[in-house]
């Protein structure tokens, strides 16, 4: 029921954005009224990215850390000194054991607690930190089951505290700038969009020691699109997906997984253990959806084979189309040469998306994913401080979590076709789209 003023405000902001002078009027009027309220947020998991997102936040207006956790207590203690020295307050560090968390969720003077965890303990920190009566903002991706997808789903919806899903590509300037051209029919209707997360993380997979991570246990054991929230976040804002349309069903296909066995051969000897294993992986997952109201979405996971990092990201309409691994888009009307690239560049500026503009200072100061950190934080502490629905809620963090093992189900079965929940229980029908807004 709070949404609505929300969005009535917002609109107010984007009015102001298209005015110009008003623009940087509602932005100082947005901060101000920031500084006028505090955010109490907890962190469960401090290590690289957990340190990462609590340095950004300490960068927000109000912004009070009381607690941290981690299994390591080194790493608690180097976050302890990290807010210590940038706000005077040491937090409570909690490192007894895995489940400690518990006791972190359980403060009364925590309004949100964020977990950046291995994947495995995202949901169970946030379910932990809803029925404790706190915000949850939970790393990338927010479950591995769809049973986990569910709970996140009916604890949100038993307890009236919101969950998001901190998909800061969301966020990257290129993707909020997109998000206005379709807004604006740019491109025309929508037909199909293509993007993955194709980046070296080989490294992630073993330590120096020469034991599995994490995250290689994961690639040992596990064979899908393991990773594909950072491509289909800004997909499904694109598409209006949960708002108007919603993914329908998958299939999934993965190649051979020779990428890892190659460089744990080079890494550690032929002879080495890592060297020897089987992994369920395979270097190249292709998963395709097809959603309710007809458009296609292809996604590519590659994290074992020796390449550049790139997102794709084809948005592609009836009028043309970007394609972000060369950042040039073709558009009928606009290109000045038919049916031939142009630089984006023009656009990026054309188009800049208000919350992009308003925010950009700030947020370039910040270094984190090209500021695209910056601003998920600070979409994030603003819905707690307003006690609204954040912009990416837990039906998004269901839905996009729900790739994970819908796709692995769908491998195992021979690339068999896997119908999606519909974790809005028909709600999506209804739901409007993601608006465009400032500040």
């Amino acid at each position: 029921m709070k949404k609505k003023p929300e969005m009535t405000r917002r609109g107010f902001i984007q009015t102001g954005v298209v005015a110009g002078a008003a623009a940087a009027l509602g932005a100082h009027r947005a901060v101000a009224e920031e500084k006028a309220a505090s955010a109490r947020i907890g962190i469960v998991g401090v290590g690289n990215r957990g340190t990462g997102l609590l340095n950004t936040l300490l960068l927000l207006p109000g912004v009070e850390i009381p607690a941290v956790c981690d299994i390591v207590p080194e790493r608690a203690a180097a976050a302890q000194a990290i807010v210590e020295a940038k706000t005077g307050k040491r937090p409570e560090a909690y490192t007894k054991n895995e489940t400690d968390f518990q006791n972190l969720v359980a403060r009364d003077d925590l309004d949100a607690v964020i977990t950046a965890t291995p994947w495995e303990w995202h949901t169970p920190v946030a379910v932990a930190a809803m029925r404790a009566g706190k915000y949850a903002g939970t790393e990338v991706p927010a479950a591995q089951s769809v049973d986990q997808c569910w709970e996140l789903v009916r604890t949100s919806e038993e307890t009236g505290k919101p969950c998001m899903m901190l998909e800061n590509v969301c966020y990257f300037q290129n993707a909020l700038a997109i998000l206005r051209m379709v807004r604006e029919g740019v491109f025309g209707d929508m037909v199909h969009c293509e993007a993955g997360y194709q980046h070296n993380c080989r490294s992630y997979l073993a330590d120096a020691d020469g034991r599995l991570t994490w995250r290689g246990e994961h690639v040992l054991k596990e064979n899908g699109n393991l990773y594909p929230t950072h491509p289909v976040g800004p997909i499904s804002q694109w598409l209006n997906i949960n708002r108007g349309d919603r993914f329908d069903y998958l299939t999934s296909m993965s190649g051979p997984a020779r990428g890892i066995k190659y460089y744990m051969i080079r890494k550690f000897g032929p002879d080495h253990a890592l060297a020897k294993l089987d992994y369920a992986l395979g270097d190249v997952n292709s998963t395709q959806i097809k959603t309710a109201n007809g458009l296609t979405v292809t996604l590519y996971f590659d994290m074992t084979t020796y390449r550049p990092y790139d997102l794709i990201f084809r948005v592609q309409g009836v009028k043309g189309l970007y394609l972000g691994s060369l950042d040039k888009v073709c558009i009928e009307g606009m290109t000045p040469e038919p049916e031939q690239w142009e630089p984006f560049g023009p656009y990026l500026e054309k188009y800049a998306h208000p919350l992009w503009r308003d925010l950009e200072a700030e947020a370039l100061k910040s270094g984190g994913h090209g500021g695209a950190d910056y601003i998920t934080m600070y979409e994030f502490v603003k819905a707690v401080r307003n006690r609204t629905q954040p912009p990416q809620d837990v039906y998004d963090a269901a839905t996009w979590s729900a790739i994970v093992p819908l796709s692995r189900q769908s491998v195992a079965e021979g690339s068999r076709p896997i119908p999606f929940p519909d974790f809005t229980n028909g709600k999506w029908k209804s739901n409007t789209p993601v608006p465009i807004y400032g500040a």
